[in-house]
């Protein structure tokens, strides 16, 4: 190998040719010798230096076990492990309200989010006396898991690990207007007992559409006394109020060390650093914000967030995550109740030094910005919230009604749910109602659920706007059964954020959250797409990027929109840009439904039936990828029905083979949906 790279630079002279040339040669060899055995000798001393450096590597990756949740009962005497799958926190309300409940069973109980967990320790858990592992998992989308549950979920389908001495129970949040209603709590349910785990108490299946609150009660009072029974154990008594947090009010404090409505990093708003998720949102400036209706009561918006410069990517189909802020009036108005400074700075801290949550939001801070940006005060609060406020009640009535609906009696539950669910009553309400309540502020905020990002379709192709990202959305205002107003708190805030010269009140914190709504791989390939009011915003995003990618010259196949709204000349959005894409031959087919402007309604399923035939060619000749947009509780399932029809009379199958067919489309991604209720 050496003499290769010699050879061309020894040029000797003709006349010792011959002996230099075996000089040549023998010092070649020589070298060739030495530099093979230096070399054998370094790659075996290194082999041999490295063999005892493995067990160091070891003991490097050791401290995963502090990641280990079986480590950490063990050293705090816990035998009770509630995880919590959850994307907008009621699952990890939950959580946490069942390892609170545990200590009345003479139980000690831990919530735990599995993404900061190694859940392969669970065939460890029986090392625990009494020990039981409690799953309160949400599902979210198309039944998918939630971000957090995402490594467990994954970690499920492939372990093979024998979890024979585990003890569990699943309760499972979902919608019934889903089509994969509380997939992810049947999934872990029957998973892990195929690995071998014992079930001692039957899968919960709360929903959403229903009265969830309600399911969770129904489910946790016959779960106990199942836990009594299995360990032989006895309530000491009765549900007592304990605080998991203790105020500490800061008088002498450095307020650049005070958060002012971050999620995450201190000062994050004012130093942005990439990447932007959840925990580090990107404040993006709002560069338009225009109203989409005509006319009618209601108020239908676009905007526009310039998102230059912070490397967000997104695709067509994916949503964009904001967090918004509550109405400064209702924020002062609970201040005023109560007599608090709301700009009194403080910090709640966890009693439970060896929690990994320190505290319920971003402290320190001020009350101000508690009630602001991190609680949610718009929402009725659940009954555990009420149990906890009813000792601060004076009035010996306002305090029995409190704990009635609290509690587990059927009387309870129709009062609770007529007095706050259906007539809407938020805390502010509840207060205002209750004149004698009147509770430290800082346990109603530790008792306040945390106030979540919403979601939005983008409406918008990446293709076309890299660097901006556009939301479509309708102002949520309504009257209540008690004569208020309750207004949307993300949409009402949004409908405020106007351009500025100094842009500075037009900020939105955001970030982009994947979908698995996507248009189909091959240009060509037709799509169907249904998306009445502000269901036809990623469509918006699907017809610019097929106009794109006609412009770069690809073969697009047929694009076909049905849309819906109220009135033609009151609520058409986007009716323009639409114009234009049918006149440019992007958009090949438009229908649309005006539900009011005749003496029967019109809805978009009825359109589906008057094209039936040809929506049958596109789908069953044509490879048709169908996607669906909108309400959950009505319109997709109409929608759903109408194709179960068409399928089944032009492809002369019966209703269930029409069924099959239509669920194997959505298996293999033909049939997809991105629905609310």
């Amino acid at each position: 190998m050496g003499d290769a790279s010699m050879g061309p630079n020894i040029s000797p002279p003709e006349s010792t040719a011959q002996q230099d040339s075996l000089f040549s040669m023998t010092d070649v060899f020589l070298i060739s010798l030495i530099t093979g055995l230096l070399t054998y000798w370094l790659f075996f001393r290194k082999k041999k230096e490295e063999v005892p450096d493995l067990p160091k590597m070891q003991t490097v990756a050791a401290p995963v076990r502090d990641s280990s949740f079986i480590e950490k009962m063990k050293k705090t005497g816990r035998n009770i492990v509630v995880f919590y799958g959850s994307q907008t926190g009621t699952a990890e309300e939950f959580a946490n309200r069942l390892s609170k409940d545990a200590h009345r069973y003479g139980l000690r109980g831990m919530a735990a989010d599995p993404e900061e967990y190694d859940l392969s320790d669970l065939s460890r858990l029986s090392e625990i006396d009494k020990s039981l592992a409690v799953f309160c998992m949400a599902t979210y989308g198309e039944g998918d898991p939630t971000d957090n549950a995402q490594d467990f979920y994954d970690w499920l389908q492939e372990a093979d690990a024998d979890l024979s001495g585990l003890r569990f129970a699943v309760f499972g949040l979902g919608n019934k207007t889903y089509e994969h209603f509380n997939a992810m709590g049947k999934y872990v349910d029957k998973r892990l007992e195929e690995l071998g785990a014992q079930r001692i108490f039957e899968l919960g299946l709360g929903d959403d559409d229903g009265n969830l609150e309600e399911d969770f009660i129904t489910w946790r009072e016959q779960f106990w006394p199942a836990v009594c029974e299995h360990f032989g154990v006895e309530a000491t008594g009765e549900e007592s109020s304990i605080r998991q947090y203790e105020l500490v009010v800061h008088t002498d404090v450095n307020m650049n060390k005070v958060y002012t409505g971050e999620m995450g990093r201190l000062k994050s708003y004012e130093n942005q650093k990439p990447p932007f998720d959840a925990k580090n949102p990107f404040l993006a400036q709002v560069t338009e914000n225009r109203k989409l209706n005509k006319g009618g009561e209601r108020h239908l918006m676009h905007l526009e967030l310039d998102i230059s410069n912070s490397k967000i990517r997104y695709e067509s189909g994916d949503h964009v995550a904001v967090y918004p802020a509550n109405d400064s009036s209702l924020v002062n108005q609970i201040g005023e109740i109560l007599g608090t400074n709301l700009d009194t700075i403080m910090s709640l801290n966890n009693l439970d030094e060896e929690s990994n949550k320190k505290h319920p939001f971003p402290c320190p801070t001020s009350y101000r910005t508690a009630l602001t940006y991190y609680l949610d005060i718009t929402n009725p609060p659940r009954t555990n919230v009420l149990y906890e406020l009813a000792q601060y009640a004076t009035d010996p009535s306002e305090q029995e009604r409190l704990r009635k609906m609290a509690s587990s009696a059927p009387e309870g539950k129709a009062l609770y749910l007529s007095w706050v669910v259906e007539a809407r009553r938020n805390i502010l309400a509840i207060l205002q109602d209750m004149p004698s309540l009147c509770p430290p502020i800082d346990h109603l905020c530790e008792l306040l659920p945390r106030l979540q990002a919403r979601y939005y379709s983008i409406a918008s192709s990446s293709k076309v706007h890299p660097n901006s990202i556009h939301i479509c959305a309708v102002t949520v205002e309504y009257e209540t059964k008690t004569g208020r107003v309750n207004k949307g708190v993300a949409t009402n805030w949004l409908k405020g954020k106007v351009p500025t010269d100094n842009g500075s009140s037009s900020l939105v914190p955001m970030y982009v959250r994947k979908s698995q709504f996507r248009l189909p791989f091959k240009p060509s390939t037709p799509v169907i797409m249904i998306g009445p009011g502000t269901g036809v915003a990623p469509f918006m995003g699907f017809i610019q990027e097929r106009a794109w990618l006609k412009q770069q010259g690809k073969e697009v196949g047929e694009t076909v929109l049905y849309y819906g709204c109220r009135r033609e000349h009151e609520d058409y959005l986007y009716r323009e840009e639409l114009g234009r894409f049918q006149q440019d031959g992007v958009l090949t087919q438009l229908h649309v439904a005006f539900s009011r402007d005749q003496a029967e309604k019109v809805y978009v399923q009825h359109l589906l039936k008057k094209n039936k035939e040809n929506i049958w060619k596109l789908v069953h000749e044509g490879s048709a990828h169908i996607y669906v947009c909108g309400d959950a509780r009505n319109m997709a399932r109409d929608v759903q029905t109408t194709f179960y029809e068409i399928v089944a009379e032009f492809g002369n199958m019966s209703q269930p083979q029409a069924t099959d067919y239509v669920k194997k489309l959505m298996t293999k991604g033909r049939y997809s949906l991105d629905v609310w209720s």
